[in-house]
Order: C-alpha cells, then structure tokens, then sequence
C-alpha cells in the first residue's frame, strides 16, 4: 500500500509536465483551427487544407522527408554495422554523435559557405575544369544537408540493435549453410528491424516539418509543412489556418509511430538471450 502511494507521488511531476507541455499545447492548437483570420468560428480550414494546393504541400513534404530518411538509411545502416565491428565502437559513436550537439543554425551557414558560389567546393568544381555551379538553392543542397544532420539520428538506434544482436543466431545461420546475404536477409535484418523502425521515427517525423533548413540551404524553392505553418503563423497572420496545418501534422506524427512501433526479439539483454 504504502509503495503504490510513492509510485502515485512520484507521477505527479511527470503527469504536470505532460499536462502542461503537451496535452494543453495540443488543446490550444486545435482550438485555434476553428477559427479564421477575424476570430469568428468556421470549418473552412479544414476544407481549405483538402484543397489542390495544401495536398500538393502534403505529398511534396512526405515525398522530401521519404528522401531523407532512406539515403539516412541508406548510409546509416551499414556505418553501424561496421561500428560495431570495430574495435573501438563507442569511441567511433562518440566522434559521430559529436556534430549533432553543434547548434543546427551554425551547421546550416557552414554548409552555406562551402557550397556558396564562391565556396571551397565551387573552388574544386573550377580547379578540376567543371566551372562553378549553383548547388545552394536547389533540391539536392537541402536533402544533402538534411542527410547530414539527421545521420547520427538514425545510426544510433541501429547501432544499439546490432550491438545487441545476439551472435548465436548468426553462428547458427552460417552452420546451417545460408551465405552471408541469406544471413542478412533471413536473421540480421528482421532482428534488427526495430532499430530502424526507431530510425526511421526520429528521421521522418522532424523531416516532415522542417522549415529553417528549407529558407536558408533551399532558398525556400522547397515548401514542407513546417514552412507552410511558419508562413501562416508569422506572415500572413492567420493562426487558425496555421493551426489546422499543425493538426494534421500532428496526426501524420501519431500515424508514423504507430506504423514503426514494435517488440524487440532476439537480442542480449544483461548478457541473457531474449
């Protein structure tokens, strides 16, 4: 009795927290969606954001974020495998994960002064006889750096799930005669699924609304909507279309975990076999 009061003490802070800093923020959103640019109730938001032009800004948004999730992916998946046969994994991490604690506006105008008109890189592109080329501002330059900055993000979780991938069942794979790709295929893969299920959350969701990243690398020729949002918020003053906006944005979010939600299988855990 006495430790089921403790445990109701103890959840106070966090039910507060979660009341205060998502439940009410949530609520307030959702709110403001339900009114226009005079304060006076109305559906035509929601209405609005089922037209061609908010549709086109969906599919263009989940069609960026798909980009940089899967060259994430793409590059992340076997840097961490690699990682976790090296030597000094955790070291290697470590001088991987470094570059995310670097304020994400400072790496955005580094970027901005490498591949500037004027740039080291342009610099290489006209020593090597190609000329200088337009690189910022362009579709490429934003999923580019958007890959760069959410890397670490995605070799994290997968690197925790091959770490504690139990090499049993990749010795009892090779006995049984399957090659190196059947083995990945058949037993690294679906057991490591879950780290990239993570992966895959922590890429795709931000991706979705990324909006500084979009105005200063791709000179807002790419239009997520996260952009949309700070648009209507900040320029054009209409909250409750900003709102609406956000809603649906929180309700793709809520869709993406659900889908890459999942249960752990075939891991070590406290040097026992689950």
């Amino acid at each position: 009795m006495k430790n089921n009061n403790l445990r109701s003490i103890y959840t106070i802070p966090y039910a507060v927290w979660i009341l205060l800093f998502v439940l009410a923020p949530i609520g307030l959103i959702v709110y403001y969606s339900f009114f226009d640019l005079s304060g006076n109730f109305t559906l035509m938001n929601y209405k609005n954001f089922f037209s061609s032009v908010y549709l086109t800004l969906t599919i263009s948004s989940f069609w960026y974020a798909f980009l940089i999730t899967f060259f994430s992916l793409l590059i992340a998946y076997p840097t961490a495998y690699f990682l976790t046969k090296t030597k000094h994994k955790q070291l290697w991490l470590l001088l991987i994960i470094i570059p995310s604690w670097i304020n994400l506006l400072l790496k955005t105008y580094a970027f901005i002064g490498l591949m500037g008109l004027y740039g080291p890189l342009n610099a290489f592109l006209e020593m090597i006889g190609i000329g200088k080329q337009q690189i910022l501002f362009t579709d490429f330059s934003f999923v580019f750096v958007s890959v760069y900055i959410f890397i670490p993000f995605m070799i994290l979780p997968i690197f925790n799930a091959l770490d504690r991938l139990n090499p049993a069942l990749i010795d009892a794979s090779r006995d049984l005669g399957a090659n190196s790709w059947t083995t990945f295929k058949r037993v690294i893969w679906p057991l490591t699924i879950n780290g990239v299920k993570s992966g895959v959350q922590v890429v795709f969701i931000p991706a979705l609304s990324l909006f500084m990243i979009t105005r200063l690398i791709a000179g807002n020729k790419v239009i997520t909507l996260g952009t949309a949002i700070e648009q209507q918020f900040l320029v054009t003053q209409n909250w409750g279309m900003g709102s609406t906006i956000a809603v649906f944005l929180i309700l793709f979010m809520f869709i993406i975990m659900l889908v890459t939600s999942g249960n752990e299988r075939g891991m070590k855990v406290n040097g026992k076999n689950r």
